[in-house]
């Protein structure tokens, strides 16, 4: 999970864990304690490296800063001491799900088409520096496929706030696809199945009988006066000669 600080720099959260051979439902051998996995947090930190862009011809790399803390998850962290469920996981991840940019450091809350659009932004001086300088990053041929100006209001950070392996629960892709069922099947109409009726309640109100009162001058002036029935009808044209 990705959380912005107050000074604008981006860090992150990860929630790990470790399962036993057949996945989650099936629990950790019993040599991998808590410490054994804390220990190996640690050890992946120090040795991952990311390569970078390469800049006025100097080539950048990403690692992991000197700040690390390793906590473990225990069931009295949640929950008044109850079971450490997949509820409670959720409500520790929403608290960082709802943490953006504007709401961290006074930045923008949408993107910017316009440099000069911060001159009337009520947002911090310190993230107005910050929005510039992607900003102007996001013009170098090299920096182009960072897309820095479309995130320049998000301080240049256009990644997802969260990201998760596929084998540690459901993937996201399944939770849009379970909604998305679930309006359609709020959507259409009942269909009633073998051995089922449909009860249909209808409410009948009596309105009146014969003509109303304009139905009945429409019909009066179109009756033919008395005598003249069956009587040729004449029209005559002008044209110009």
């Amino acid at each position: 999970m990705a959380e912005y600080q107050k000074r604008g720099a981006v860090h992150f959260h990860a929630d790990i864990r470790l399962d036993g051979p057949d996945g989650g439902d099936t629990p950790p051998p019993a040599w991998a304690t808590a410490e054994l996995l804390s220990d190996a947090i640690r050890a992946a930190v120090v040795a991952t490296r990311v390569s970078g862009p390469t800049v006025d011809d100097r080539a950048h790399t990403f690692t992991f800063g000197r700040q690390l803390d390793v906590r473990p998850f225990r069931s009295a962290d949640f929950d008044g001491g109850q079971e450490l469920t997949e509820r409670a996981v959720a409500s520790y991840i929403a608290k960082y799900a709802t943490k953006g940019a504007e709401t961290a450091t006074g930045t923008l809350d949408r993107p910017i088409r316009f440099l000069a659009e911060l001159a009337q932004a009520r947002i911090t001086e310190h993230a107005r520096r910050m929005i510039r300088t992607a900003w102007s990053l996001g013009a170098r041929k090299e920096l182009a496929d960072l897309r820095l100006r479309a995130w320049a209001h998000m301080l240049g950070f256009r990644g997802h706030f969260s990201t998760k392996s596929r084998r540690y629960s459901t993937t996201l892709g399944a939770l849009r696809d379970a909604r998305a069922e679930w309006r359609r099947a709020q959507a259409a109409p009942a269909v009633p199945q073998d051995g089922e009726t449909t009860l249909v309640l209808a409410h009948w109100v009596f309105a009146r009988t014969g003509l109303s009162a304009g139905e009945s001058w429409l019909a009066a002036s179109l009756e033919p006066a008395p005598g003249t029935e069956g009587e040729p009808t004449w029209t005559a044209e002008a044209t110009n000669p």
